[in-house]
């Protein structure tokens, strides 16, 4: 009796455990999207300036172009939604990125203004633990935040 006892204790325990596991769940980014007016343009300026890959487009419909972000994260790029879209600076993109000095470099002989968080143009703000920071816009005035991975 004592071990039909302690087998049914281990059951329900493992059944408990099981139905725990079942029922909860891990949300990952897979991906973001963004209204674009033209795709074109929205696509030389992630591929050229930022220098993301182009993807294909697994949905295969027209207007929406795909960018890699790396580590299977994407950028959708979408341009069939017609309806304006308002945009504000806390609305924004953020990456890292390697040898900040190089892209201030790059952004400078492309034409393409940073400026820090409360707009000062070219501008870097150094937080309080060292990181840089700048933010740029896309060509549909979407913001992007860059923090250097170095200090």
């Amino acid at each position: 009796m004592k071990k039909i006892t302690a087998f049914l204790i281990v059951f329900v325990f493992i059944g408990t455990l099981y139905a725990q596991n079942t029922n909860s769940f891990v949300l990952k980014l897979d991906h973001m999207a963004l209204s674009v007016k033209d795709l074109d343009r929205s696509i030389d300026f992630y591929t050229n300036v930022l220098k993301f890959s182009e993807i294909t487009n697994l949905t295969r419909k027209e207007g929406i172009r795909w960018v890699s972000l790396g580590e299977g994260k994407e950028l959708h790029l979408v341009s069939t939604i017609k309806e304006p879209v308002i945009i504000n600076k806390a609305v924004h993109l953020a990456f890292k990125v390697t040898h900040f000095n190089a892209l201030i470099k790059a952004l400078k002989s492309l034409n393409i203004t940073y400026s820090d968080w409360p707009g000062t143009l070219d501008k870097i703000t150094v937080r309080a633990d060292g990181i840089k920071q700048i933010y740029i816009q896309d060509p549909d005035g979407y913001w992007i935040e860059i923090n250097s991975d170095e200090k």
